[in-house]
């Protein structure tokens, strides 16, 4: 590929990737607070 391919293709994709990791790792922060919720939950219950 020719570099200003690779430039093209960067851009494009640049934007999307960035948004999709963010997205993940504020889901992922989501995911341990109801993983942490459930495992409490026996105990809550007694």
């Amino acid at each position: 590929m020719e570099m200003e391919a690779w430039v093209a293709f960067v851009t494009d994709l640049g934007f999307p990737i960035a948004v999709t990791f963010y997205l993940l790792h504020r889901i992922e922060g989501k995911l341990n607070q109801l993983i942490e919720s459930i495992h409490s939950l026996p105990e809550k219950m007694k």
